[in-house]
């Protein structure tokens, strides 16, 4: 599965990203699919996740109630939509596909298959 992260920009805090993960396959419904961000210097930290089979979604303490997950199936796409941003969310966000456990489902180790990231800067 190759993954395409977009959506990425400058944006004052406040105001609202639309960030996109697009599969190359269908195959991508069998996965799990997880956002994480990083900065220079951190781990990677997990964001919000979504499994197709079931429709859970799992947030971050820090974004619960800000940022939303969804998924389009006839694009094979899912979409971050992050409002009410704060300097705090600028990062690399990248999109991930696998097939952890629930217990896991919030860390990167259980996901094989990455795209390349994209920045968020929230600009204070």
């Amino acid at each position: 599965v190759q993954l395409q992260a977009s959506g990425g920009g400058l944006v004052q805090a406040g105001g609202s990203l639309r960030l996109s993960c697009a599969a190359s396959e269908g195959s991508f419904r069998s996965y799990a699919i997880g956002w994480f961000r990083q900065t220079p210097g951190k781990e990677r930290e997990f964001v919000a996740a979504f499994r197709w089979s079931g429709g859970s979604t799992y947030y971050s303490d820090s974004v619960k109630g800000r940022f939303t997950i969804s998924r389009d199936n006839a694009k094979n796409t899912v979409y971050l939509q992050m409002n009410s941003l704060k300097p705090e969310d600028t990062a690399v966000y990248y999109c991930a596909a696998g097939r952890p456990i629930i217990g896991a489902i919030m860390t990167p180790n259980p996901y094989g298959y990455w795209g390349q990231g994209t920045q968020v800067t929230v600009s204070s």
